[in-house]
C-alpha cells in the first residue's frame, strides 16, 4: 500500500504565481518565521513556507520522519511551482532539504542551507529529547521568551521574537504555555537528526551558511567535507557572525544569497 501524503499548512509570500523559493523551517518552528525575510527583503519573489508535519497548523498525525516530510514537500512543489525551486532550509529544515534534493532532484534547482543540523551525535540527541520531554512547557510567556532570548535568539531583534511568540505560543489546557507543536513528533525528529548525512545529486548548486556563534556547532566537518567532495565547484561555504537563527539575525545577507542563487539557476 502506498503511504498517504499528509497535508501541510502553507504560508505564501511575495507575488501570486509560481513559487520560486521553498523555505523550510527548523525543529519546533513554523513557516511564518520566513515572513519578515520575504516581505521586507524579497518582496518580488514568490516564496512558499510550509509548517512541517507535527508543527504549527499542519497535520500532527504520524509518521514523523524525513521521508514523510519529503513526500509532503514534493507535493507542495508540484502544486505551487512550474519549475524546480531553490530550497532554503534552516537547521532541521536543512536536513529535510537535503533529503528532498536526494529523493526528488528534478524538483530542486539549488540548496541554501542555513546552519543545517544533520548527522548529529545520537547521545546528544537523546539528551536534548529527554530534556524536552521532562519540561515541554512554561509557567508564563515571559519564561518562554527568556529561554529563546538567552539562547539561539539572542541576536534577533526583540520585535521579531515577540511576533514569533504571538504566532507560536499557546495557552495549554493546564494553564501553562507551550509551542504550537506535537511533542511526540519532536521526539521522533530528534532521533531523525542522528541518521546518516544525505547528500544531493552531483551538479546541485549548494551554499551552506555556518553560524559562527552556534555552540556546540550543528555543522560538522563531515558534512562540509561530504558536500565539497560530492559537489566540487557547485558547493560554497559561508560563515556568518551570528547565532543559530540565521534568517532572523542576518536577513539582508540571507536575502542576498537567495537572489544570487536564483540568478544562477
Amino acid at each position: 500500500m502506498m503511504p498517504v501524503t499528509q497535508h501541510l499548512h502553507l504560508h505564501r509570500y511575495g507575488p501570486p504565481g509560481p513559487v520560486r523559493v521553498l523555505a523550510v523551517h527548523g525543529l519546533t518552528g513554523h513557516g511564518r518565521r520566513w515572513r519578515t525575510l520575504s516581505n521586507q527583503y524579497l518582496p518580488e519573489i514568490a516564496l512558499a513556507a510550509p509548517d512541517l508535519l507535527g508543527h504549527g497548523r499542519s497535520s500532527w498525525s504520524a509518521p514523523w520522519t524525513f521521508d514523510a516530510n519529503v513526500a509532503a514537500l514534493a507535493t507542495v512543489v508540484e502544486n505551487e511551482a512550474d519549475s524546480p525551486v531553490l530550497v532554503v532550509g534552516h537547521s532541521f529544515g536543512g536536513a529535510v532539504a537535503l533529503h528532498l534534493a536526494a529523493a526528488c532532484p528534478d524538483l530542486v534547482s539549488g540548496l541554501l542551507l542555513l546552519d543545517p543540523a544533520i548527522g548529529l551525535d545520537g547521545e546528544w540527541m537523546r539528551e536534548i529529547a529527554e530534556s524536552m520531554l521532562a519540561s515541554p512547557d512554561y509557567p508564563d510567556r515571559d519564561e518562554a521568551r527568556m529561554e529563546k532570548f538567552s539562547g539561539s535568539w539572542a541576536d534577533v531583534p526583540p520585535a521579531e521574537l515577540d511576533d514569533d511568540l504571538d504566532e507560536h505560543l499557546l495557552t495549554l489546557p493546564n494553564g501553562r504555555y507551550g509551542w504550537r507543536i506535537s511533542v511526540p513528533a519532536m521526539m521522533s525528529y530528534w532521533s531523525e537528526l542522528a541518521r546518516d548525512i544525505m547528500l544531493p545529486r552531483n551538479g546541485t548548486p549548494t551554499t551552506l551558511v555556518r553560524a559562527a556563534w552556534t555552540s556546540p556547532p550543528y555543522v560538522s566537518e563531515t558534512l562540509v567535507d561530504g558536500l565539497s567532495s560530492r559537489l566540487g565547484g557547485d558547493f560554497t561555504l559561508v560563515d556568518f557572525e551570528c547565532q543559530h537563527m540565521v534568517a532572523q539575525a542576518k536577513p539582508a545577507e540571507t536575502a542576498a544569497l537567495i537572489r544570487d542563487m536564483l540568478g544562477r539557476a
